[in-house]
């Protein structure tokens, strides 16, 4: 049978029985979700058994006053009679009011603690029973192993205790985590035939280069169908590891008859001069002139020749040309815009706004295609565009071309030009750009700058 009202239980608390008076909560902590407007009414009688320090029950008394100030909008009231409650405010429960308190409880107690650890001179008290409800709130987190909330937990309330607590805990996660992989690449590897796939990928988080570039190198030397896997493996590589992952890989996988690579050091004058010296023909005992050996050039064989043809395809895929090139191509394949809404769109503009949308339309439509022809169809409409809406028009020609690495530069020239060595700032090596100078046009200028980073977004 459905209640319809919690006036005859409301009436059981003016009973001089103390247990029915302990019932009489037991079922309005039930019902207040659907009657606290008519417990609202009773609940100063409430807060009294709450007060009387003799009453057992007075713990279900502050839940149930807490429930009703929480439906009322209290959320003062509600919090500081939650926190008399004790253990019956269950901080597991999944129910809107118990979270709400319990993030009313972590904002009140991380002021606190911000106060007290920016004003050590001057502490002020912390409620303990607030304090347990953290507690019980990072036990919680524990339990259910959400680490990442109990990280940001414990930051943003300066419990250092905490954090070293659930960093050894994710130490000892890691390390058993750790010795896993380590079990399932001796698994792996043990199969009748070997899984590369699976065994590189938990390579990956053993943060174990060498190893996978082992692998690969192994069957690029084998050919025909381990040579396939090996790209395969190659471009799952491209995009689960990270790029150091990968230039380390890249940096094991040497071809047959290459050079080690020494890097390149700033001479002082004495060795440029002993190297000059050392350069230059010298003359023996009897007078003639010795001159150097010629360096003599290793013929590879055919099958050296093979394996390094493989490596270099292998390595056009870890460094991600060959991903960037395919999806570049599907995309111009693909491209399947209908230029009869831009058009109809043009002519129906009649203010800037709609022309700035327009531009950006454009470009979302032909991101990556290269197709420009709409703009380059319709360059008196487009010089229509004022202010920042010439900065989106450049900018939107780097969306079109997004990912043309190689003709990025002369597509930009327009927009950009190079800073002289003596001027540029940038780290050696790198390209020196800036907006071409144009007191009458800054904004379109400007928009070149975007336009390239758009351009190189995808590598």
């Amino acid at each position: 049978m459905k209640i319809t009202s919690a006036g005859g239980v409301i009436s059981m608390l003016d009973e001089p029985d103390i247990q029915l008076k302990a019932y009489a909560l037991e079922k309005l902590n039930v019902l207040v979700d659907d009657f606290w407007a008519e417990i609202a009414d009773t609940v100063e009688k409430i807060e009294m058994m709450y007060e009387d320090e003799k009453f057992e029950q007075r713990e279900i008394a502050a839940l149930v006053a807490s429930k009703v100030y929480y439906h009322l909008g209290a959320f003062e009231e509600s919090v500081a009679y939650a926190l008399g409650a004790g253990s019956l405010f269950d901080v597991n429960s999944k129910s809107e009011y118990v979270s709400t308190i319990i993030a009313k409880c972590i904002d009140q107690y991380t002021k606190l603690k911000v106060h007290n650890y920016e004003h050590q001179d001057e502490p002020k008290e912390i409620d303990p029973r607030l304090e347990a409800v953290v507690n019980r709130m990072f036990k919680r987190c524990f339990d259910d192993k959400k680490f990442k909330q109990a990280v940001g937990i414990a930051l943003e309330t300066r419990r250092l205790d905490v954090f070293k607590e659930l960093s050894s805990s994710l130490l000892t996660f890691l390390l058993c985590f750790h010795t896993v992989l380590g079990v399932l690449v001796d698994l792996y590897m043990n199969l009748a035939v070997p899984d590369y796939i699976n065994i590189c990928q938990c390579l990956i988080f053993r943060d174990d280069p060498q190893a996978v570039a082992d692998i690969l190198d192994k069957l690029i030397k084998e050919g025909g169908e381990p040579a396939l896997m090996a790209f395969q493996i190659g471009f799952d590589l491209y995009e689960s590891a990270t790029q150091k992952f990968l230039a380390r890989i890249q940096g094991s996988l040497k071809p047959v008859g290459a050079e080690a690579e020494t890097p390149t050091e700033t001479k002082t004058e004495d060795q440029e001069e002993s190297e000059t010296k050392a350069e230059t023909p010298s003359e023996d005992k009897d007078g003639e002139e010795t001159k150097p050996e010629p360096s003599t050039v290793v013929e590879l064989k055919p099958e050296e020749k093979e394996y390094n043809a493989r490596l270099e395809k292998l390595n056009q895929i870890l460094s991600g040309n060959s991903t960037i090139s395919l999806h570049l191509q599907f995309l111009i394949r693909s491209n399947k815009a209908d230029m009869l809404i831009l058009k109809n769109t043009k002519e129906a503009v009649r203010n800037s706004v709609c022309h700035n949308a327009t531009v950006i339309a454009n470009s979302f439509m032909h991101c990556g295609t290269t197709c420009d022809s709409f703009l380059r169809e319709n360059l008196e409409w487009l010089g229509r565009a004022t202010n920042w809406a010439k900065f989106t028009a450049t900018a939107s020609l780097g969306v079109i071309h997004r990912g043309h690495e190689k003709e990025a530069l002369s597509l930009m020239s327009t927009y950009l030009q190079r800073i002289p060595p003596e001027q540029a700032q940038s780290t050696p090596g790198r390209r020196s750009l800036r907006p071409r100078t144009d007191p009458r046009q800054p904004r379109r200028q400007n928009g070149g700058l975007p336009a390239e980073g758009t351009e190189r977004s995808i590598v």
